[in-house]
């Protein structure tokens, strides 16, 4: 079987400008040259491909990393810095569909994100301020007590907060009531990225630079594949491009709505209106279909996120719709000024649960993360690592479903917001299935 890649034949793009890329800068690591072997090759360095790359190392393992533009690139160097727990739905929810080890994995990743950034000592701003999932209407506001209760069944952390107690947290009275997550955290998600590269090397990891796959082919029980600078004959593969998954696999990229997710941040906000603002650093998102996101990051910023350009996009004005919103929440904000914006390509799944699929000879790819991808996919580096070293998929708290491309996707971007919609009705149709 001959997969070609028609996407990534360019030249490795520069990284995109963003307030991550101003703080955080790094020589590119030179290309694959000539022709190798290698045991697990992974295709994509955003954070799955290098947390997984990690846990190889860290067992002894030599992985091979072939990125098409440079580490943390993709999404993973480019949203908002939460790092939240969880799935789409509600603790219930998802022990019937996927189950109760699905729970316990998805509502202890924040914690691997905590404890991982504490082992290796990496430098990415982190912090445990907890989070919120804050509800605008009365409906969701007896739907965050409701799952507060819920998680408590099932021994996950949460907290409800009235309307006041939420004003107080984010000074604004948008919000009717809310969840607090206490595991829930923040970081620069550039600098997480790229310092899980300099671990994942550090602990025997190869990571190549500006090394797109541009034809994959089944061999035996293995694959080769071909890059601009050489082949890599490989006993086993993981694609973890998410997003960015190009023409390598066609129907895998398929498989997913690649929606731009746009985020603008200020610059530095002065004291007195920095102390009524999510002063402890917490990290909060709307639960409304379309969601808003915001947190306060290391320097004092507010970054602020949601739905913008579903093109690639940069700078202050890159979204204004985001910017006029958060002036008409904290009209402080009028006139302090706005240093940044940016956007990148997140992957929504049909059924908004992430997915693992088995390629043939022995190969894996999992993709779909829906706006959680900096702790779930830390936490499934190790699990990923050792479903590739013992060829057991089950190791993964995951079901292995067929690739299966979403209805209107390959109609982009308007086949995307047709898709929006249509899920969006199915999800307003659905019973039972509380959204956290």
């Amino acid at each position: 079987m001959t997969l070609i890649d028609t996407h990534h034949t360019r030249a490795a793009e520069p990284l995109p400008p963003s307030l991550y890329a101003s703080e955080s800068s790094e020589a590119p690591r030179p290309p694959l040259s000539g022709d190798r072997d290698a045991d697990i090759v992974i295709i994509g360095a955003g954070i799955l491909g290098l947390s997984t790359a990690l846990a190889l190392a860290e067992r002894g393992h030599a992985p091979l990393v072939l990125e098409a533009c440079t580490a943390g690139w993709g999404a993973s160097g480019r949203n908002g810095g939460q790092v939240n727990s969880g799935l789409k739905y509600s603790p219930d929810q998802v022990a019937k569909d996927l189950g109760t080890e699905a729970v316990r994995f998805s509502y202890g990743a924040p914690g691997v994100v905590r404890d991982l950034v504490a082992r290796l000592s990496l430098d990415c701003d982190y912090v445990n301020g907890g989070g919120y999932r804050a509800a605008r209407d009365s409906t969701g506001s007896r739907e965050a007590e409701a799952l507060v209760a819920e998680c408590a069944r099932h021994g996950i952390p949460a907290e409800f907060l009235d309307a006041p107690r939420i004003a107080q947290a984010t000074g604004t009275n948008r919000y009717t009531g809310a969840l607090f997550d206490p595991q829930a955290g923040q970081l620069n998600p550039l600098k997480y990225a790229r310092a899980l590269a300099r671990a994942a090397e550090a602990a025997g990891a190869t990571i190549c630079d500006a090394t797109p796959v541009t034809e994959t082919r089944v061999e035996g029980d293995g694959w080769q594949l071909s890059t601009p600078g050489g082949r890599v004959r490989a006993r086993r593969i993981l694609m973890a491009t998410n997003g960015y998954s190009g023409g390598v696999l066609p129907r895998l990229r398929r498989a997913v709505l690649p929606i731009f997710s746009t985020v603008v941040a200020t610059d530095p906000l002065p004291e007195g209106l920095r102390a009524r603002l999510l002063a402890g650093r917490e990290v909060l998102y709307e639960t409304s279909f379309v969601t808003v996101y915001y947190r306060i990051d290391a320097a004092g910023r507010l970054v602020f996120g949601g739905r913008g350009p579903q093109s690639p996009a940069s700078g202050p004005g890159a979204a204004r719709n985001l910017t006029r919103l958060a002036e008409e929440i904290w009209p402080a904000l009028r006139g302090h000024g706005w240093s940044h914006g940016w956007n990148g390509r997140l992957a929504l799944t049909d059924d908004h649960y992430p997915h693992l699929h088995a390629l043939p000879g022995r190969g894996l790819a999992c993709v779909g993360f829906n706006g959680r991808g900096v702790a779930l996919t830390t936490a499934l580096g190790p699990r990923l690592a050792e479903a590739l070293v013992t060829d057991r998929p089950e190791a993964v708290p995951l079901p292995v479903t067929p690739i299966r491309p979403v209805p209107f996707q390959p109609f982009w971007p308007t086949g995307v917001w047709a898709a929006l919609g249509w899920h969006q009705v199915k999800q307003r149709l659905s019973f039972g299935r509380a959204r956290l």
